[in-house]
């Protein structure tokens, strides 16, 4: 298959809005590739070449650009073994070696290739929310149900890997992938309620528990080997040893946890989220003496040799009671005042409160509605596409942020609104200092940014508006902080924005 092929599918799915039609152009590139090339042009679309992050960076990529070919002849295979070479390439002379690779790959690229090369390499094309609508136009490829390729998905956690049995085995082949201790699976998430009531009506039997303001985790336990994953699927065992010793020690000999972690003040309240998250970077001992961190698990996804993904929560539930103790997330099945809960979880510092489905099972990788959360003030989490010069006292500050909202169709974010409020000296100066890095233009006025950031935006509601393509528009929007935990795949929706119009 030739990399122009993939180019003009590319092209086609940014062209058009329309889910189904991502799903007819995908479905027939998956058909038209060979399966030896099948995982690398899967990788390609989704913005993530099967080797990862190949470590070059954006000024080095522009200047090998140079001249391009007239005619398309670069074949999938060939990028992929060029990035390849370039991955494995280290040691003395690899700089200038990875430069000759990929300076020879450009070569060979029409225009429009070479474009699609540098988005690429660059993280431009990563847009996660495509990653749906591929999960779709395997299926519809392969004739396989969607359901089933979604499954296999999150238990992989790679899109190649599971086209590629897809195609190769069909069904029976996407149903033998199975939750393996040491890689992580993708998390399941939840989806706002106006109010308690409206999330206790909604569900029927429910388990209501703290929600609480740290940092995701999964942790996998095979006998004395403990790994911990963020909610990205980044381990990060070696920056929290006390979590892994404490797994350690539960009265198990295999199991997976999901949960959250939090650095504590001496009187037991939460210290501020950016706390936490900088244990995850770092390994010095006087900062992890300092922010010792605990964990919070809420759900049990395997416990000594039995996986319990399809279990409903309230099995999972007994299970995590066993095995974690004291460790879990406080809450209540059925609580008799699930206000006087909601209540005790915001005097002790912490965000409000989770409803969850004691009969769902869990649904990895999804934001459905057997989990609300239910919290006091509005809050949403927002992609960062720009930042306008600041005025008065901000003058020679990144200040004012163009905020966007996850296509849930895989197009660019939409963007629906601005906002310079909150944004603390320290924060104007981390901005100022760190968007440049991710600039893909800028005016006089106005740095443009890949849509990498994440930040969370606290908000009064929306409004209808037609200033923003979108059709709603924020109100009195302001930063809370900014989430290195997430990505943009992990931002709210635009339909979760729309949905707040409602409200």
């Amino acid at each position: 298959m030739h990399l122009d092929d993939v180019v003009r599918a590319s092209a086609e799915l940014t062209a058009t809005r329309s889910r189904k039609a991502k799903t007819a152009i995908l479905a027939e590139l998956l058909n038209a590739a060979p399966p030896g090339e099948l995982a690398a042009a899967v990788a390609f679309l989704t913005g993530r070449p099967t080797q990862g992050r190949i470590g070059i960076g954006w000024r080095t990529l522009a200047e090998l650009r140079g001249e391009p070919a007239a005619r398309p002849e670069l074949t999938v295979t060939d990028v992929d073994t060029a990035l390849g070479e370039v991955a494995a390439t280290s040691g003395s002379g690899s700089a200038r070696r990875r430069a000759e690779v990929l300076g020879t790959l450009f070569a060979r690229a029409t225009p429009a290739e070479q474009e699609f090369l540098f988005r690429l390499l660059t993280g431009e094309l990563r847009q996660g929310a495509l990653e749906g609508v591929m999960v779709d136009g395997v299926a519809a490829a392969t004739g396989v149900p969607v359901e089933l390729v979604r499954r296999a998905f999150m238990l992989s956690g790679s899109l190649p890997a599971t086209a590629g049995a897809a195609v190769a085995g069909g069904a029976p082949a996407l149903r033998a992938f199975r939750l393996e201790l040491g890689r992580p699976i993708r998390p399941m998430l939840a989806s706002p309620a106006e109010s308690l009531d409206d999330a206790l009506a909604e569900l029927g039997d429910v388990v209501v528990e703290y929600k609480m303001d740290g940092a995701r985790i999964q942790v996998h336990r095979d006998g004395d080997d403990v790994r911990v994953y963020t909610r990205t699927l980044r381990e990060v065992t070696k920056h929290v040893g006390e979590l892994a010793d404490l797994v350690r020690e539960l009265p198990c000999r295999s199991v997976v946890l999901d949960g959250e972690t939090l650095a504590l003040t001496d009187d037991g309240r939460p210290r501020p989220f950016q706390e936490t998250m900088s244990r995850f970077g770092s390994t010095r001992e006087e900062q992890v003496r300092e922010l010792l961190l605990r964990p919070y698990f809420f759900d049990c996804l395997h416990l000594d040799g039995t996986d319990l993904l399809d279990a409903p929560l309230r099995d999972r539930n007994t299970a995590l009671r066993d095995v974690a103790g004291e460790h879990v997330t406080p809450g209540e099945t059925q609580p008799a005042d699930p206000a006087a809960l909601l209540d005790a979880s915001l005097d002790a510092g912490h965000e409000g409160v989770m409803v969850k489905d004691l009969d769902a099972p869990y649904a990895a990788g999804r934001r459905g509605r057997a989990w609300l959360k239910v919290k006091p003030s509005h809050t949403l989490d927002l992609v960062v596409l720009a930042a306008e010069w600041g005025h008065g006292r901000r003058t020679g500050y990144l200040s004012n942020l163009h905020l966007g909202a996850r296509d849930p169709d895989g197009g660019p974010p939409i963007m629906v609104g601005k906002t310079f409020k909150g944004l603390t000296d320290e924060l104007l100066a981390w901005q100022t200092e760190r968007f440049p890095e991710l600039e893909r233009r800028r005016d006089d006025w106005t740095v443009y940014l890949r849509p990498e950031l994440v930040v969370e935006i606290e908000l009064d509601g929306v409004q209808t508006s037609t200033r923003y393509p979108g059709g709603v528009a924020l109100r009195f929007a302001r930063v809370l902080r900014y989430r290195p935990d997430k990505q943009a795949a992990d931002a709210d929706t635009i339909d979760a924005v729309r949905a707040m119009l409602r409200g």
